[in-house]
């Protein structure tokens, strides 16, 4: 599994929703964090690298990356241009009450239509307005509209589908308890789930539970154990093995020391990830 660094969504200030215009200098390692998050390809094309898996996009392609699915943009040409488009969880969640967790087991590359595709593009390429309660009612609308094309056009096995809504729901399930819920044998789940998202069942359950785990012990007053356990972990030792795996030092060195910070506003150029 190709390593990826934990960066939350660059949401500015106390937003919730944020529109932002990529542009080369700005372009993140592979990275991972717990803001669903889309991408429109306005122009040109580029290949981006999902899990085990890289995808190609090209002008008119919507891209959904789900909260704890690590992404990297690899190569573009030289007229890409791109949007990107974040939510924080709960207000995603509350603008697509009406459909549920279903939208989490969307297209996750999608061909949008002339029309859907000028109506995004025009959306993106207005100024998000500074008043936060309109900015987020205006992007809201926008991702209710993106989640709706999404659903129209699946692209992963009915198991795959099936899990992702439950698994970001309560990552402390077992894989057995998963493929129960899918109505599949685990095996057959691991593999379907494997080659639609990258990566394997158990380490993107782990990656949701981890985190669980940063967001209950950036919100203060928990202890470490309590927020391991909390997250679904069964101890804080294999919170810890699991943290340390995964973004490659402890939870303690991780919030006591300028690593976070380095970690979540690292940047890199073209042609190196």
């Amino acid at each position: 599994m190709p390593e990826a660094l934990y960066q939350p969504f660059p949401l500015p200030g106390a937003a919730r929703a944020h529109v932002w215009h990529h542009v080369p200098e700005t372009r993140r390692p592979r990275h991972f964090h717990s803001e669903p998050e889309l991408n429109l390809i306005a122009a040109g094309s580029a290949t981006f690298g999902v899990g085990d898996m890289t995808i190609f996009a090209t002008a008119g392609h919507l891209l959904w990356w789900a909260p704890g699915q690590d992404h990297v943009l690899l190569d573009a040409s030289a007229d890409f241009d791109l949007f990107v488009i974040g939510l924080t969880p709960e207000l995603s969640a509350r603008v697509l009450a009406d459909d549920g967790p279903t939208a989490f087991a969307g297209a996750t590359r999608t061909r949008l239509d002339p029309g859907a595709f000028a109506r995004l593009r025009s959306f993106c390429e207005r100024p998000v307005a500074e008043d936060a309660s309109t900015a987020e009612q205006r992007v809201g609308e926008f991702w209710r509209d993106a989640h709706s094309l999404r659903l129209a056009v699946p692209d992963k096995h009915t198991f795959t589908s099936r899990a992702l809504p439950s698994l970001i729901e309560r990552p402390e399930l077992r894989r057995s308890e998963v493929a129960s819920m899918v109505r599949g044998y685990p095996t057959e789940l691991s593999r379907h789930f494997h080659q639609d998202v990258g990566l394997t069942l158990t380490a993107y359950r782990t990656r949701l539970r981890l985190l669980r785990f940063i967001d209950s012990a950036c919100a203060g007053g928990s202890s470490f154990l309590f927020a391991a356990l909390e997250a679904g972990f069964g101890s804080y030792s294999q919170c810890h093995r699991a943290f340390q795996q995964t973004l490659g030092c402890s939870p303690r060195h991780y919030f006591r020391s300028e690593v976070r910070s380095r970690m979540e506003n690292a940047f890199l150029p073209f042609g190196r990830e």
